[in-house]
């Protein structure tokens, strides 16, 4: 699929709350160009994350040298790493000092597939992945685009990675659940997805 590079998201849609930002987010497609390679894909799975109460949320407890990008104001990525190993991507929502992001969990590939494989697969694998499980959880995704620690505090309405219109996801299709791998504040139903899309990382 070829994806038409226009109607980038405007600054203002990343100055709402997390959860809406979130839920917004489903049918975007994210972009990354980068090496003269082209990297598109459909947001499906999100999580939301709110510093001043969610004590799951990096920025809860306050601003450190970790996640002082999650207290700019909304528009940026913050990028982690977790397990010493791997990248998690998130869109900083709000205004300055808030401390709110939108984890991106999965994604489902559109155009430079063959990068992101290639990203993906280890040299001593031969054996091709599936497309459905290149970028079916945030680490995942992160590894196919070529997201890294770099990429930690770039403005999403520039030029390198940005966020496009995509389809219009109707409400019926978000599936609310709560959000996976944290131990605290686990009862929140803040991670949203896209019905029956197989992209999704669990069901």
């Amino acid at each position: 699929m070829s994806v038409i590079f226009n109607e980038k998201l405007s600054h203002k849609f990343y100055l709402r709350n997390a959860e809406t930002v979130a839920k917004d987010l489903l049918g975007k497609i994210i972009v990354h160009l980068h090496n003269n390679k082209r990297y598109a894909a459909k947001i499906v799975e999100v999580e939301a994350y709110q510093g001043s109460t969610d004590k799951s949320a990096h920025s809860y407890g306050g601003i450190s040298a970790r996640n002082k990008v999650m207290f700019d104001e909304g528009g940026k990525l913050y990028v982690y790493l977790i397990y010493g190993i791997h990248f998690c991507a998130n869109v900083v929502t709000g205004k300055q000092g808030q401390g709110d992001a939108v984890l991106i969990r999965a994604v489902e590939p559109l155009d430079g597939i063959n990068f992101m494989t290639e990203n993906r697969i280890e040299k001593k694998k031969i054996k091709l992945l599936p497309q459905i499980k290149l970028t079916n959880g945030p680490a995942k995704f992160c590894k196919a685009f070529d997201i890294n620690k770099t990429h930690n505090g770039i403005d999403l309405t520039g030029n390198k990675i940005f966020i496009i219109k995509g389809e219009q996801i109707n409400k019926v299709q978000i599936v609310s659940t709560t959000r996976i791998g944290i131990t605290k504040s686990t009862e929140l139903k803040w991670r949203y997805y896209i019905k029956d899309n197989k992209f999704v990382s669990r069901k």
